[in-house]
């Protein structure tokens, strides 16, 4: 399938998304968003992509933020529609089973910022920077940075960030809690694909269920996390990788899962 603002890669087992609008520092109009949707649905419907890259066309900016040109004159209702877009598509990304690596080369901001947080593991440029600035616009956050950063940040830090607009460099961060490696602006790619083969190299559906069972614990309380994880944990003993992995421990072998 062809696309106009993204670029769909496929190696072995590792999905590269990169969003393809340099000229505009990758910034999500409602198209992107569109066609980002569409390729989270391709990939979770294809049973041979273990992990997937998520990355931005260029060095200056991962994204940038959302389009302020197209967001500028929107009325009360179409700004409420394109936060819906938004928080669609990124939610999407939460619950795709497959785990979803961001490649920080430069600009996080604003939606760029809520796209990162949206993955589940966040590799970082030394020149990647990040920030909430909505407010220095006139709105807030709306593709989910109010909930997300205060999840991965702590309250107090996704209050100082979004009430102030600051936007911090990936060292500050790294130690926030905000992503999970800092290299150098040449290694992000490479770095981010060797997380991604790591991951790739475990059963993919024990993976799939360390996903559902971490994302879903933090939304209750820890009585129903652990009953879920219970569950999660018998249900990989009915597959052929759960098998597999246990008998190449016992026979010191090399391990060759198939996602059964």
């Amino acid at each position: 399938m062809e696309f106009k603002n993204i670029i769909f890669e496929k190696n072995d087992k590792i999905a590269t998304i990169s969003i393809n609008r340099p000229k505009a520092l990758n910034a999500l109009n409602s198209e992107t968003l569109k066609e980002l949707d569409c390729v989270v649905d391709m990939i979770a419907e294809d049973e041979g992509v273990y992990a997937v890259i998520l990355t931005g066309v260029g060095e200056k900016a991962f994204v940038a933020g959302a389009d302020i040109t197209e967001m500028k004159d929107m009325s009360v209702a179409e700004g409420r529609k394109f936060g819906i877009l938004g928080n669609k598509v990124f939610r999407k990304i939460d619950l795709l089973e497959k785990p979803i690596i961001a490649a920080v080369n430069g600009f996080a901001l604003g939606g760029g910022c809520e796209l990162s947080m949206a993955c589940d593991i966040r590799i970082a440029s030394t020149s990647a920077k990040f920030g909430q600035p909505e407010v220095g616009l006139g709105i807030t956050p709306g593709f989910g940075g109010t909930q997300r950063l205060a999840r991965i940040a702590g309250m107090a830090v996704a209050k100082e960030l979004i009430f102030t607009g600051r936007i911090i460099k990936a060292e500050e961060a790294l130690r926030v809690g905000l992503v999970n490696k800092v290299v150098e602006p040449d290694k992000v790619m490479e770095e981010a694909v060797s997380f991604a083969n790591t991951i790739a190299a475990q059963a993919p559906i024990a993976v799939k269920y360390c996903k559902a069972a971490i994302n879903r614990g933090m939304q209750c309380d820890i009585e129903t996390a652990l009953m879920y994880e219970s569950e999660v944990f018998g249900e990989c003993f009915a597959t052929e990788d759960q098998k597999e992995g246990m008998t190449a421990f016992v026979e010191r072998r090399e391990k060759s899962f198939k996602n059964k």
